[in-house]
């Protein structure tokens, strides 16, 4: 399974958010340290969840990193624009 679509199953199961969007942006890194042939390592996650209404933005990415556990170690760039 592509890394991406991981990401997106993850989320989903752990959240159940209103409104998620995974973009792989890592063809804009290219020639970048992390960078690695063939993508699949620099992702934007917009996600919209009631889960994470009420929490600071520092609980909030950490519930994210949470809910993607050992896939952290395999992305190189992880930008979140998080929303309850």
């Amino acid at each position: 399974m592509k890394r991406q679509a991981e990401i997106r199953e993850r989320l989903e199961a752990a959240f159940t958010p209103e409104m998620l969007e995974v973009i792989d942006d890592s063809e804009s890194h290219r020639g970048h340290a992390g960078y690695p042939e063939g993508g699949q390592s620099h992702f934007i996650v917009k996600m919209k969840a009631e889960g994470l209404a009420g929490k600071s933005r520092v609980a909030q990415h950490r519930a994210v990193y949470a809910a993607l556990g050992d896939l952290m170690p395999q992305i190189h760039a992880l930008n979140l624009d998080l929303s309850a």
